[in-house]
């Protein structure tokens, strides 16, 4: 052979063994893609045979085959399958660990249809568990992933598994309207499966709120689906139900009927599950739990005999106590007649009092949550306006633009006041403002707030004078926090209305009770004054002089209402005396117990003022758990500014794995998060780290809900929108080791 052809050959040679190779490569990759449904299919049909063990054992094959070929999407959805027949099992911790690989797949992958599966699963672990407000959280993350992406055929599924969980929690109204969301949904996509436990849950509903007939219908109607389609845990759960109803409608017989029914079927559904659960549960705690199983039930028949026999016995009875009364009735019925009609009348007045009652509660709540949601969701993109407008004004803007950035700081700062005020006033009117008392300096609690506020005076050359009675002692005991509020209030009216004048604050003493002082607060301006018939309107909410003052003079018109508000919470009173053209007092009058114990050390706040510049940042680090991304670069060029570095992390179970992983200074961690919230994750992360210093940094603000902060292990908060000032003082204790005293948690 001529050395060309060799040449040649050896070419043909390895080109053909080259394509050899690459088919064997896609033919092993299409075995492997056939083995894997086929370990799904099996695994499937372990399952639903009650063949647990089996079924992981295919799940495992599969999972492996998935991650041979390289197909992630398959990965997650077979990690969610595995993570339920685990929980199936008991094994509640290998089930947590392979739902949170499924999500982590899912959302590097964007597969949101399938995360949202998981959120699902997720919220029924914990609800099984009792751990019902976290699993409404996740059932709610769940049906906004299935609404984004339009998938609306699944939504049943969680809003019935929600159902289940208000039940559990008696709130009926809220399961009744999850049901009727499921039975529409069932019935548009024909999920019969579905469409029969809504309606058995519905049953349920009807039963707890009175509506028997309705029960019994919906019940009945959910029983004969089940039966359709060997829906054997649907038909027990139906079972059960029309007992408790029949029992509600004293038909003690149907009950009895019911609920043996519901011990034969349960009882053979037991035997099933021992039959064909594999190794790894134990017979012994399987009969264990069968035997216990019986002991109740049984007790539920004796029950239900029992009250059949004792219901016989008081018929008979009230047969004969009613033809004695009947005798008795003839003789007194002019007077039972007029003793009826005034009854009557005063059930009536009573039922719409309760009424009323209920439907004030009502109305409170209902404006009580619709202003926490909208203040919430105005803080958040506030948190955006202030930070960026604070950033532009930090990286030397034109000249021209300077007013501008200027004009929408303010903007910004004055639609937060507001915010603030009627968060405020909606607490006070919902009575959850309670009293704080500590032991403080009257005298120099006044004098810090005149400090506080000289510069504003000096800007509308007004001059503050101060007289402090010399009979009256300077240590009290008593809400300061609140004290400040309302001197700050009226002393900043004082100044706003009063140019090129003069303001008086005086403090005295009224009388005296033992150590009980009570004390008059004086704050005189010599400024523009306020009409008589103004007068009469200035302590209700959104008042103002008119409509030119507001315009001229600002403000949001709750101040007065928020002072007075406050200072009735400490059994206090105000009034205010007025002319136009010659200026304004006013005065409050408020107890304060005299405090003998002065020289008592005081707790060492966090001072004002701490330079972030006195510190080694260099080795310093600070994880942001945020998953808006402009708050995220917000917060982030913050840091920044500050000279300090950060990692950014966009979810809860993100954030516990970074913990775990790299050794941080600080957390910063956002609330309200898709998966689970920045309570749930900061709970876990001081499960294994309790020295680790974690800010909650959110819009929340309203003080009902500070104990969950608390009880989830958060060092502070730090509200969004911050002031930079507060912020840095809170990181500089943090970094320096000093005692962080939060207010939000006293």
């Amino acid at each position: 052979m001529s050395p060309i052809k060799h040449i040649i050959f050896v070419i043909l040679a390895c080109f053909c063994s080259l394509l050899f190779a690459q088919q064997i490569g896609a033919d092993d990759d299409g075995m492997l893609s056939i083995r894997l449904l086929e370990h799904l299919n099996q695994a499937k049909l372990d399952s639903n045979r009650g063949k647990y063990y089996n079924a992981l054992d295919n799940l495992d094959k599969a999972l492996n085959a998935s991650i041979k070929i390289g197909d992630q999407s398959q990965q997650g959805k077979i990690y969610l399958k595995i993570a339920k027949v685990q929980f199936l099992v008991g094994e509640k911790d290998k089930a947590n660990l392979s739902i949170s690989k499924a999500m982590k797949i899912q959302r590097e992958i964007g597969d949101y249809g399938n995360l949202a599966a998981a959120y699902n699963i997720k919220g029924v672990m914990y609800s099984t568990q009792e751990e019902y407000e976290e699993a409404l959280d996740y059932f709610n993350s769940a049906k906004t992933l299935f609404e984004q992406e339009g998938i609306e055929e699944y939504t049943s599924d969680v809003t019935l598994n929600e159902a289940k969980v208000y039940i559990a929690l008696k709130r009926y109204a809220e399961a009744k309207a999850d049901l009727e969301k499921t039975i529409i949904i069932a019935k548009k996509y024909n999920q019969q499966r579905r469409l029969s436990g809504a309606l058995i849950y519905s049953g349920k509903v009807f039963c707890a709120m009175g509506n028997l007939r309705m029960a019994e219908m919906q019940t009945e109607e959910g029983l004969a689906i089940a039966q359709e389609l060997n829906n054997f845990s649907d038909e027990n759960e139906a079972y059960l139900t029309l007992s408790d109803i029949h029992e509600k409608n004293g038909d003690y017989k149907n009950s009895h009927f019911y609920i043996k029914k519901h011990i034969h079927l349960s009882d053979s559904l037991l035997n099933v599950k021992r039959q064909n659960i594999a190794t790894g549960i134990s017979n012994e705690s399987i009969t264990d739990y069968k035997d216990a199983q019986n002991e109740q039930l049984k007790a539920q028949i004796d029950e239900v005999n029992a009250e059949s026999a004792f219901s016989r016995i008081t018929t008979i009875l009230s047969i004969a106590l009613i033809t004695i009364l009947s005798l008795l009735t003839l003789s007194l019925y002019k007077n039972n007649n007029i003793r009826l009609n005034t009854n009557t009348m005063l059930h009536k007045k009573n039922d719409e009092l309760i009424l009323a009652k209920e439907k004030a509660e009502l109305a409170s709540k209902t404006k009580a949550n619709f202003l926490s949601t909208v203040t919430h969701e105005l803080r958040t993109p506030l948190y955006a306006v202030t930070g960026l407008t604070n950033m532009l004004l930090d990286e030397d803007p034109k000249p021209h633009q300077i007013q501008h950035l200027k004009s929408l700081k303010f903007s910004g700062d004055y639609l937060l006041t507001f915010i603030n005020d009627i968060l405020q006033i909606n607490k006070i009117e919902a009575n959850k403002v309670e009293v704080d008392p500590e032991h403080f300096n009257l005298k120099l609690k006044l004098e810090n707030v005149i400090s506080a506020l000289s510069n504003s005076a000096k800007d509308q050359d007004t001059t503050i004078h101060f007289d402090y009675a010399k009979d009256l002692p300077e240590n009290f005991i008593g809400d300061q926090l609140k004290i400040s509020q309302i001197l700050i209030n009226l002393l900043g009216n004082a100044i706003k209305f009063t140019q090129d004048g003069d303001i008086w604050v005086r403090t005295s003493k009224i009388d005296q009770n033992d150590d009980t002082y009570r004390l008059r607060f004086e704050i005189e301006d010599n400024g523009i004054g306020i009409t008589k018939e103004k007068q009469e309107h200035m302590f209700e909410s959104f008042s103002q002089g008119s409509v030119q003052i507001n315009r001229k003079y600002g403000g949001t018109g709750l101040g007065l209402s928020i002072v007075k508000g406050l200072i009735q919470i400490l059994k206090g009173k105000i009034y205010l005396k007025s002319e136009l053209g010659k200026g304004t007092t006013f005065f409050f009058e408020i107890p304060l117990e005299h405090d003998k114990t002065a020289d008592k050390p005081e707790v060492i706040e966090v001072k004002k003022g701490n330079k972030m510049e006195d510190l080694d940042l260099s080795n310093v680090k600070i994880l942001i758990v945020e998953d808006n991304k402009i708050n995220q670069m917000i917060t982030k060029k913050i840091l920044n500014k500050m000279n300090l570095s950060c990692d950014v992390v966009d979810n809860g179970e993100a954030a516990v794995e970074q913990v775990k992983i790299v050794k941080y200074d600080v957390v910063l961690m956002d609330i309200h998060m898709p998966g689970i919230s920045g309570l749930e994750a900061t709970k876990i992360i001081r499960s294994f780290d309790k020295e680790l210093t974690i800010f909650a940094l959110t819009a929340v603000t309203l003080e009902d809900k500070m104990h969950e902060f608390g009880e989830a292990g958060f060092d502070d908060i730090i509200s969004k929108p911050f002031k930079q000032e507060d912020f840095e003082d809170k990181l500089h204790a943090a970094l320096t080791g000093q005692k962080i005293v939060s207010s939000f948690f006293n």
